[in-house]
């Protein structure tokens, strides 16, 4: 009996090779199944194919990633800074004082700001405008760099960094050059309050008096020798 059944049990595991399967009772009362050869009063068996993989969840559609900026962005042919030429030396009124000029192919794109950059900062806020304003330059070297940033402050392009020389006088030469006046103390940065000569106290005597303070209380001077009053 248990044999018949182990049959059984092996049949139907091959039944995804084999679809036909047939079933009888032997002499000896048991049931049997078989693929083969069966008699003739045999049943035939019908299986329905069966998976035994576990289902899984589909997997979540993953996000597309956004293009990269390149991709997205219309780019520029050139961008470079007209004034100043790289490594020159700037002297305008001794103020410090710089109008840096970039530009840019093709123009400017909807969206996009031109914005400055000087001594590896942001100088300023950026505009439409290829032309900046930089006031109070200290005297010495700077970096300059001109940058294409769109509506989120991204960069589409920028210019490669040059030197400018910034002459200046020194506060030295300012004040030798224009003396520091009265009103100058304090107000203009060459002449500061701590250099500011003392001024002299005003005297409370009148200005005639000290002509005669050299006579009170001194000896009278003696008489011009005369020989008209010489002793007799």
């Amino acid at each position: 009996m248990r044999s018949a059944v182990i049959l059984g049990l092996f049949l139907l595991c091959t039944s995804l090779v084999r679809a036909d399967v047939y079933t009888w009772i032997d002499a000896e009362g048991n049931r049997v199944f078989s693929d083969g050869a069966h008699p003739p009063h045999a049943t035939r068996v019908q299986i329905t194919p069966r998976t035994t993989s576990m289902s899984q969840p589909a997997p979540a559609p993953m996000a597309p990633k956004p293009a990269p900026l390149e991709s997205q962005t219309p780019r520029y042919k050139v961008l470079r800074i007209l004034f100043p030429e790289p490594d020159s030396h700037v002297q305008d009124n001794n103020a410090g004082n710089l109008i840096v000029t970039a530009s840019s192919e093709p123009k400017l794109y909807s969206g996009h700001l031109y914005r400055l950059q000087l001594d590896g900062a942001v100088y300023g806020d950026a505009s439409v405008s290829p032309v900046f304003n930089v006031e109070n330059l200290t005297r010495g070297t700077h970096q300059l760099a001109v940058e294409i940033v769109d509506a989120r402050g991204r960069i589409i392009e920028r210019t490669p960094t040059q030197p400018v020389h910034v002459q200046r006088m020194t506060l030295d030469q300012k004040r030798r050059t224009k003396p520091c006046q009265k009103g100058d103390w304090g107000v203009r940065l060459e002449c500061p309050l701590k250099d500011k000569p003392k001024e002299e106290k005003p005297s409370l005597l009148p200005s005639w008096l000290p002509s005669l303070l050299p006579s009170i209380g001194s000896d009278p001077e003696p008489a011009p020798y005369s020989a008209d009053y010489a002793p007799k």
